[in-house]
């Protein structure tokens, strides 16, 4: 289904030591074969929407720092789709940046936002989801967000509030939202997934250009003249330096607050696909395929040894035995090696040494 005006954004400036020693500052998880497939959770982001995007309408948006590394992975990336934030702002800057940047090219753009390190289990199931939404937003005013189908009490996502006594007239799955809900504690997450209505927000949005500029104008007009003011320079080679100097006056604002909470056409597409954002050791755990004893193994030669629950990523050793563990993180990476339980797995960070 790939057409003309359909487009998809990237979103790749995330940075952080959760999957350390595999992840680094220098190159977080969205550009590290976590899953052992030989491929980046970026270049898995790419393939997997192959049939729904034609290349040259595929846009990375990433910190300047890790330029040249989305260049190594998508070699075949028109250079000019590469965008580089000079700072950290947050999603709403840099899904406005984006959005003027491809309005400029084309006034008719479709869009599809994702994060760049996300898996998804069902390819097949993820694109017919998407290839829906897109034909929701292709003609419409509509903002369509993914919520995923909960499978248990998670506090670590933010929840989506579905009104389901009415789908939209325009396609039977897609729903209005209630309400965007903060990541919840344990009792209220418990209190959600007893109902049918509450969905994981996946940070993956639909709309047309049009839209959201149009929202960022109505809900942000500070970082909507930003943006307008350098249109004369999108697809220049001036384009670059103004960005430089006009980004880090944005506000450091997600697009949730910025516009999702507040614009009136906003929908849901509760969907099943086998999604997760890999925030955590143990969540690539549930994601990887398990062992009789619940471990999972990703790398050359792994051997477990009366040990159960564990999570061992060595891809870069010949041979690893690991024996009488329960609930540990074993992991290695260019010559550190972390050993660490799975329920201390918050106090990586500090072992780390990375801010």
């Amino acid at each position: 289904m790939a057409t003309n005006n359909n487009h998809l954004v990237i979103m790749a400036g995330g940075v952080g030591s959760r999957f350390w020693p595999m992840s680094t500052a220098e190159r977080p998880k969205q550009f590290i074969d976590v899953l052992g497939t030989g491929q980046s959770l970026l270049q898995l982001t790419v393939e997997r929407f192959g049939s729904l995007i034609a290349p040259e309408h595929i846009w990375v948006v990433t910190n300047a720092r890790y330029a040249d590394i989305v260049r190594q992975q998508l070699p075949g990336m028109p250079a000019g789709n590469i965008l580089c934030e000079p700072c950290r702002r947050n999603t709403a800057p840099c899904i406005a940046y984006v959005s003027w940047r491809i309005k400029k090219q084309d006034p008719k753009a479709n869009i599809v936002v994702t994060p760049s390190d996300h898996v998804v289990m069902n390819v097949q199931e993820f694109q017919r989801v998407v290839r829906e939404c897109m034909a929701f937003t292709a003609d419409s005013d509509a903002i369509v967000t993914l919520g995923m189908k909960p499978t248990r009490p998670e506090t670590g996502y933010g929840y989506i509030q579905a009104d389901l006594s009415a789908s939209s007239l325009r396609n039977k799955g897609i729903f209005r939202v209630d309400s965007f809900r903060e990541k919840p504690d344990i009792d209220t997450a418990r209190q959600y997934i007893k109902k049918n209505n509450y969905f994981w927000n996946a940070g993956i949005f639909i709309w047309n250009v049009s839209t959201i500029v149009n929202a960022f104008r109505v809900y942000q007009p500070n970082l909507s003249k930003i943006f307008e003011s350098m249109s004369d320079v999108y697809a220049t080679p001036a384009e670059q330096q103004a960005v430089n100097e006009k980004f880090p006056l944005c506000e450091n604002i997600s697009v949730d607050y910025a516009i999702m909470e507040k614009a009136e056409e906003i929908f849901v597409c509760p969907a099943d696909f086998g999604w997760s954002d890999l925030g955590t050791w143990g969540s690539l755990q549930q994601q990887s395929h398990r062992d009789l004893y619940g471990n999972a193994a990703i790398g050359p030669d792994i051997t477990l040894i009366e040990s159960r629950d564990c999570i061992v990523h060595t891809t870069q050793q010949k041979k690893v035995v690991v024996q009488g563990l329960d609930g540990y993180i074993v992991a290695e990476r260019d010559g550190t090696l972390l050993i660490c339980k799975l329920a201390e797995e918050q106090r990586i960070k500090q072992f780390s040494g990375e801010n």
